[in-house]
């Protein structure tokens, strides 16, 4: 899943914003000049400052531009998923901070979370996801597991902490994500969680557990994230069938 152009462009912008290059209340430059700058063509221009409006960081007025108006989006994930590439763009503006890597035996219990055999041995990368306001709390704390050939995963996580590792694991050793089986569900915050996530032990959480399937149907990768409830929302689209008379509703 490389990164498409319009993401980079808009993660490059935000970045800028975030950092102050590109002042609250400026303009940034032109569709014209970031279509020269970027190489890109203003279809693509215009996705990346369509993300960053979904962000908060900008408003488009027609014969004024494109203003900047906030350096950081609103605190938490607020985001309609339909995609594996919705996946990336949520994980673009809050990096991934490391807190451990060990190999790790499958107990019953984590077997049945993660869709394994009870005693096979995973790789696993415990971290939580940062929000943009360095000065907020986390988003989110999640557990990764893959697999132990995967070892350096241990090194990649850490020096590239943005992407998806599903993405490093398909430019590191070619195995590509086809879908992802994703879980939510309602959890009490336990006290080592909620001393990582700055909220108080027993506080309401979202568990949401993704796994990673190939196109062959094998799971590549398994995460358990747990975001503190006032941290995330998810969104989706309940459409009518329009087949016959068929009232289905499907996502």
């Amino acid at each position: 899943m490389r990164e498409p152009l319009y993401a980079q462009i808009a993660r490059e912008l935000a970045q800028g914003i975030a950092s102050g290059k590109f002042p609250e209340g400026s303009l940034l430059s032109s569709e014209f000049d970031l279509c020269n700058q970027y190489q890109a063509s203003r279809q693509t221009v215009r996705a990346a400052l369509r993300e960053l409006m979904d962000l908060g960081l900008v408003s488009r007025r027609k014969g004024v531009g494109t203003r900047v108006e906030a350096r950081t989006k609103a605190q938490g994930y607020d985001h309609s998923l339909g995609s594996l590439d919705d996946l990336v763009q949520l994980a673009m503006t809050n990096p991934r901070v490391v807190k451990r890597t060990n190999e790790v035996v499958a107990d019953r219990e984590l077997a049945k979370a993660i869709g394994c055999a009870p005693g096979s041995r995973w790789l696993h990368i415990a971290s939580i996801r940062q929000d943009s306001d360095k000065s907020a709390p986390p988003v989110c704390w999640t557990d990764t597991y893959v697999n132990t050939a995967y070892s350096d995963l241990s090194q990649l996580v850490r020096q590239d902490p943005t992407p998806l590792i599903s993405e490093l694991i398909e430019k590191h050793y070619g195995r590509r994500s086809a879908e992802v089986h994703q879980t939510i569900s309602a959890v009490a915050i336990s006290p080592l969680l909620a001393e990582e996530l700055q909220v108080e032990p027993g506080s309401p959480a979202l568990r949401i557990v993704r796994r990673y399937i190939d196109r062959v149907g094998e799971t590549i990768e398994t995460t358990i994230s747990v975001h503190p409830a006032e941290r995330y929302t998810f969104s989706m689209v309940l459409k009518r069938s329009s087949i016959g008379q068929d009232s289905n509703l499907t996502t």
